[in-house]
């Protein structure tokens, strides 16, 4: 059992590595389109606001997270749900970051030289060269710097990864032989340990899933965590208004067992 994350830029290849893998494993495959549209429809959230919120990097005048963190935990909460055996095939540019805090996560990265990258984008969209270039360009750009801002790392930095792929010199069939070898090894098995660890995880991601039907809740700066069903959320919040309904909202939430609410009234209030 293992789960898997591969990273890509756009028009890089990495979906056909997962989907083969998938299919080589047995395992399910879960892309980052499919994750947000889940997201959506379980959370109440508008797809083309979850969407925008998550590819568009914000101005320069709104660098706090914000609602984006409760966004990008609903989409979590959804990774997690398709992990619940320990097998997932998961194919997203930061899926590594999603799955951060988890032991034994394959975490793999694949590359492609720009040519590749010029030619699928043409293909698959319809862009002439200098439309595919530009395209290209913004995207990897914008993932860059919310990146940076969600999680303070350059999503590119190989020491983020297990094993990086560069599909200008291997095939898709040689990496996906080597990243199914790999789940044979012992880093990656989910143990007992890891195994809580992911339900700790997941029930935190659905506490803040929870939080972010609500506009009055989904942008407050909080942290949130869970141990055994306990769920302890720290932070603060524009008013004791908005405190109360924070509590009353977790409380609800199935699996939690015991609430924590320690948020206060104060400036770290984002919108």
């Amino acid at each position: 059992m293992a789960i898997i994350t591969v990273s890509r830029g756009s028009f890089a290849g990495g979906k056909r590595i997962a989907e083969g893998l998938a299919q080589r494993l047995g395992y399910p495959c879960l892309g980052r389109e499919e994750a947000l549209q889940q997201a959506a429809d379980e959370y109440g959230i508008s797809e083309s606001e979850l969407i925008s919120t998550l590819n568009e990097a914000p101005p320069f005048w709104q660098q706090i997270p914000g609602k984006r963190l409760a966004y990008v935990k609903c989409v979590t909460a959804v990774l997690l749900e398709h992990a619940l055996q320990g097998n997932l095939v998961y194919h997203g540019h930061v899926g590594h970051l999603l799955l951060a805090d988890l032991p034994g996560v394959l975490r793999v990265r694949v590359l492609a030289d720009p040519e590749f990258r010029i030619e699928a984008a043409m293909k698959q969209t319809g862009l002439d060269r200098a439309q595919a270039i530009a395209h290209i360009q913004r995207v990897d750009n914008e993932r860059a710097r919310w990146a940076q801002l969600l999680y303070g790392v350059d999503w590119q930095d190989p020491q983020l990864y297990d094993v990086i792929l560069n599909l200008g010199r291997v095939s898709v069939d040689s990496g996906c032989e080597t990243i199914a070898r790999m789940t044979e090894l012992p880093e990656y098995q989910l143990s007992d340990e890891a195994s809580r660890r992911l339900e700790d995880f997941r029930l935190s991601c659905r506490v803040w899933g929870a939080l972010a039907r609500n506009p009055a809740t989904r942008s407050a700066g909080l942290q949130i965590t869970a141990k055994d069903g306990a769920v302890r959320i720290t932070g603060s919040v524009g008013s004791s208004k908005t405190s109360t309904t924070i509590a009353q909202m977790a409380g609800a939430v199935e699996g939690v067992k015991d609430l924590q609410c320690e948020v206060g009234v104060g400036t770290d209030w984002y919108w």
